[in-house]
């Protein structure tokens, strides 16, 4: 296998640039991603059917279809109604959000519904609201329990980021694909991603780890 380095060298400042977009879409869909999400997994396990009702088709549908589509009917889709133009990095951190919203919105109510149903009655006792009971007492018990799935999406979030490239969002994958188009090369480019996407997943996750440790001692 012939690696050239010279022309990675060349293309380092565009592959600077391609980490910090790729940063910054991921940091925007885990907040989006996360606030959306926690509302839309309230609303899932609403006791009244046809509050649910939505919330469960939203999960269906932006887990039952590929991340790539969404991608594209955003973009070329939705996005132009607004805005009356396409724009690729907005297009980028709402599909992100939305599809990171549905998968998150599932961990949410799993670790909602994983805390004894006493623990919500004890708070009502103690004439505290639904929604009180569930900020001061479910939700902060429930969030330690959640904390490895959520650390699962986040890292995930940041690999999917690059299917953002197909809509020339200047993301790691954009810049790759500019490289292989130039050189027609394709080691140096992909292998050269892969390393900057393994080298954030593995510190997201090492800080993840990090943050588990200290609420288990807590």
């Amino acid at each position: 296998m012939d690696f050239n380095f010279t022309i990675i060298l060349e293309y380092a400042d565009l592959f600077k640039k391609g980490i910090l977009v790729t940063i910054q879409l991921s940091l925007y869909a885990i907040v989006f991603g996360t606030i959306l999400g926690l509302l839309i997994g309230l609303g899932k396990i609403a006791k009244n059917q046809w509050i649910a009702f939505p919330f469960h088709c939203y999960i269906a549908v932006f887990r039952g279809t590929p991340l790539f589509v969404q991608i594209l009917i955003i973009h070329f889709g939705f996005i132009p109604l607004f805005l009356n133009t396409t724009n690729a990095m907005i297009a980028a951190i709402v599909a992100l959000s939305l599809n990171a919203a549905a998968y998150i919105a599932e961990i949410f109510r799993a670790g909602i519904e994983s805390i004894d149903r006493g623990q919500m009655e004890a708070g009502r006792s103690l004439g505290m609201t639904h929604v009180q009971s569930m900020r001061y007492i479910i939700l902060p018990q429930s969030f330690k329990r959640m904390i490895p799935p959520l650390g699962n999406e986040f890292v995930v979030l940041i690999k999917d980021s690059s299917l953002a490239a197909v809509i020339a969002a200047p993301e790691l994958m954009y810049y790759a694909r500019l490289m292989m188009g130039q050189y027609n090369r394709v080691w140096e480019p992909y292998l050269t991603v892969a390393v900057i996407y393994l080298v954030l997943t593995l510190t997201l996750s090492f800080f993840l780890t990090r943050l588990e440790r200290r609420l288990k001692t807590e």
